[in-house]
């Protein structure tokens, strides 16, 4: 196919892109900025083996119209969303939703005839556990999924719905397993304040390649909307402590200890995950390996 990708500098978006491309697919990815730097600039200089880039491009925006007016693009993968901020409980979510959708009677107006959406497992309604979103970002997401069901089903555009859980990997943010890693590596012991959280953590290598399929899907069906909820290793954060832990421990010959602190802090809801088993041939402990060393080599004295 020949795919339009939004949000392609993020951790997940730059191993879309690459399984996309790695499945045969062309990909022209659209990036808010020109230049980039730290880790996301990392993951960019990735992702631009994998695809043609244009710069200076946001989501419903003019050059975005036009690029997609042009481009007799098979599929629009909208992964890209406003997370500045995500993780505070001040997030402002209606803006979020609004950039994220910006434009969108006008997006589904040029030709395009198929949207792949990323949505979170964070969103009200997604996965198993709460109903309620997990969170602010969680609710802009939430709102986003809403308006774009919506007009896609007034402008009679296919809608494919791809829920992420916790993926976690090489050049991501600094996440739980990135915090875990660095105190390892200090030779400090990492406290874990919240290990009763029931959280879907997932390598972001199967995840990309599901995304990839499930992409491959959507271009052979006529299904008005579909949607799959990939789900990876559904445990406590103290098992996945556990873990990584015993895995970093042999690779890296150091001791990796750890506390579970008393949970104290209950804001968002006890468990969060996905319902989809993920049926992908990988090698799990050649990724281990890779992210091991990922982390020594970024982290590491």
């Amino acid at each position: 196919m020949k795919i339009l990708f939004t949000g392609a500098s993020s951790f997940t978006g730059m191993w879309f892109v690459k399984a996309l491309s790695e499945a045969g697919h062309t990909i022209t990815a659209t990036f808010r900025k020109k230049q980039y730097v730290g880790m996301r600039g990392e993951r960019v200089a990735t992702t631009l083996d994998h695809c043609h880039p244009v710069w200076e491009c946001s989501f419903g925006d003019e050059k975005f119209l036009e690029i997609l007016s042009e481009g007799s693009f098979d599929l629009l993968c909208h992964h890209g969303a406003d997370v500045e901020n995500y993780r505070s409980r001040s997030f402002d979510y209606l803006k979020a939703a609004q950039n994220n959708t910006f434009n969108i009677q006008k997006v589904l107006q040029t030709g395009i005839q198929k949207i792949l959406l990323t949505g979170s497992v964070f969103e009200s309604d997604e996965g198993v556990g709460s109903t309620c979103a997990a969170s602010a970002y969680g609710l802009s997401k939430s709102i986003t999924s809403e308006i774009f069901r919506y007009w896609c089903h007034v402008e009679n555009v296919q809608l494919g719905k791809f829920v992420i859980p916790n993926p976690y990997g090489p050049l991501e943010e600094d996440r739980f397993p990135t915090y875990l890693a660095k105190t390892w590596l200090e030779g400090k012991t990492a406290e874990v304040k919240t290990p009763e959280y029931i959280r879907d953590n997932i390598h972001v290598e199967p995840l990309a390649k599901g995304y990839a399929l499930f992409a491959k899907e959507m271009a052979h069906t006529t299904k008005m909307f579909m949607k799959t909820n990939p789900s990876g290793e559904r445990g406590t954060q103290g098992e996945l402590t556990q873990k990584l832990s015993n895995e970093f421990s042999k690779r890296w010959g150091l001791p990796c200890p750890f506390t579970l602190c008393k949970q104290t802090d209950y804001f968002e809801p006890l468990k969060k995950v996905n319902t989809h088993p993920l049926d992908i041939p990988w090698d799990e402990t050649k990724a281990l390996d890779e992210l091991a060393t990922f982390y020594q080599t970024r982290y590491g004295n």
